[in-house]
């Protein structure tokens, strides 16, 4: 289903590539990761070419709510304890000049760009987000309380940051993505060191990114551990009360709140992808109960890669990869952490030291509570002896009847009835 920004952005089209090429840097996937890597790239004058399996902006960043915050969740008192306080400035700090970065080329892209405070609320936990804030302080990142935040429920309070921001992820794309060198429906069959093979031949390359939302080469890195992809749904609401800010819910199980225009965009119903999940059908009760008057005027799913431990995967894809970089797991935050990681990106491209590298590093220690989900869940599927299966590892696939698709508990791959592929790591269509 279209979201509101594909109903309301036209994009450029660019041509498939046939034959071979050689470049300086390839950056495989139009995502806003990709198009922003290629777009600092040759602003650095660096020799790059992109390529995209479908249409640029295709996959996750037209099912995004568009938030560009650097305030992920209640994520910094975890940080403090698993990383420590440093580590935690760190990532506010590589997010917040996301922030600012978009906050400088949205002067000449139109893109509906608006900043806002972002708030982070809790139903019935307070401590959680005294312990937020403590955090927060403690790094040296200015917060803000609420013990009412202007939502359709009461609450245990919000914490906020302001200065942050809200856009139109596509019109963006569509301004920045022009005049670069990008090649559509052209998709990356297979790697190896300072190479790609696509359909129509090979493309050789110095440098090579990966950004295609969940790592596709499965040999190397253990992205099939590290990464889980979880599903999620919007409503696009008239008639519904304006909101002053974003909101977003701290347990990663309610609801989120923005406003585009006249239209209040409310997100939630989130599930592991390939697990039992409600659908649109809890959000359409939500809205019936808060914003009777509301009238939907679209809908659709997002699709996010998750990390183990919270933090993207930035960097080398491993250490057997000589040249191969990736950009993964953005755990619902991809617009800000986008940006962060072409940032990051182009800084390793051109081997300038980067204060940001060693937080993102993929690899950091994998030993983290969500690894053992991860590995149970790809043994359960793989041993089920059922089909359909996924190409990708060979887990069997479960029916979504919400979306009339098949989709893999292991790693998040999605399938049409007909076998036609909509959503990675699996790089082609299933038989059927």
């Amino acid at each position: 289903m279209d979201s509101i920004w594909t109903k309301t952005a036209r994009l450029p089209r660019f041509a498939p590539l046939k034959g071979d090429l050689q470049t300086d840097v390839l950056i495989i996937g139009g995502g806003m990761a990709g198009i922003l890597c290629a777009y600092l790239l040759r602003q650095a004058d660096v020799d790059c070419a992109l390529i995209e399996a479908g249409r640029i902006g295709g996959g996750a960043t037209s099912g995004t709510t568009a938030k560009i915050t650097a305030q992920h969740g209640l994520i910094y008192h975890k940080l403090v304890q698993a990383f420590g306080t440093e580590t935690a400035k760190l990532y506010w700090q590589a997010n917040q000049d996301a922030v600012e970065r978009y906050r400088f080329m949205a002067q000449e892209t139109g893109c509906d760009f608006e900043e806002k405070t972002n708030w982070v609320y809790s139903l019935d936990n307070k401590a959680v987000l005294e312990a937020e804030i403590s955090a927060m302080e403690r790094a040296g990142i200015p917060v803000q309380f609420t013990q009412c935040p202007p939502l359709p429920f009461s609450t245990a309070g919000a914490v906020g940051v302001s200065g942050q921001a809200q856009f139109h992820p596509l019109k963006f794309l569509a301004v920045i993505a022009k005049g670069l060198p990008i090649y559509e429906h052209t998709r990356a069959l297979a790697w190896k060191p300072g190479q790609v093979r696509t359909e129509h031949g090979v493309i050789r390359a110095k440098k090579i990114i990966a950004a295609t939302h969940f790592p596709f080469i499965t040999n190397h890195g253990s992205f099939f551990l590290k990464l889980y992809q979880s599903r999620s749904y919007v409503l696009a609401l008239e008639n519904a009360p304006e909101i002053d800010g974003m909101y977003v819910d701290g347990s990663g199980n309610g609801l989120s709140f923005r406003g585009y225009g006249k239209t209040l965009l409310l997100g939630g119903g989130g599930h592991r992808t390939g697990k039992s999940g409600c659908g649109w059908q809890s959000l359409e009760d939500e809205a019936q109960r808060y914003y009777p008057q509301a009238v939907e005027v679209c809908r659709w799913a997002a699709q996010d890669c998750m990390s183990l431990d919270g933090v993207p995967y930035v960097g080398q894809y491993s250490r057997r990869t000589p040249g191969l970089l990736t950009a993964a797991g953005f755990n619902k935050w991809g617009m800000t952490g986008s940006m962060a990681a072409a940032a990051l990106l182009t800084d390793l491209v051109l081997e300038r030291e980067n204060p940001f590298a060693q937080v993102f590093s993929p690899a950091r220690s994998i030993l983290r509570p969500q690894l053992a989900v991860n590995a149970f869940e790809a043994a359960v599927s793989l041993l089920t002896p059922k089909k359909p299966r996924c190409p990708h590892m060979g887990c069997v696939l479960k029916y979504n009847p919400h979306e009339r698709s098949w989709d893999c508990p292991c790693h998040g791959s999605r399938f049409a009835q007909d076998g036609t592929v909509l959503d990675g790591p699996a790089n082609g269509d299933r038989h059927v």
